[in-house]
């Protein structure tokens, strides 16, 4: 079993090693929030759409080439 000291000497340490890959590794952290973002509207437009009347592929097709 795992002594209070113990446990506090790794959440420590875990604390220091987590804090000092984001510090090297911010673009991971920007990554993953930038996914989280990406996956969050993701959500929305599903519910939005799954409200929202039908249509064809075509129509779909049509309005995304005007917005090119």
């Amino acid at each position: 079993m795992v002594q209070a000291a113990d446990e506090a000497k790794l959440k420590k340490l875990l604390k220091i090693v987590v804090v000092g890959v984001l510090e090297e590794r911010s673009d991971l952290v920007r990554e993953a929030l930038a996914e989280a973002i990406e996956d969050l509207g993701m959500v929305e437009a599903i519910k939005e759409g799954s409200r929202s009347a039908p249509i064809n592929r075509d129509t779909v097709f049509r309005i995304l080439r005007k917005r090119r």
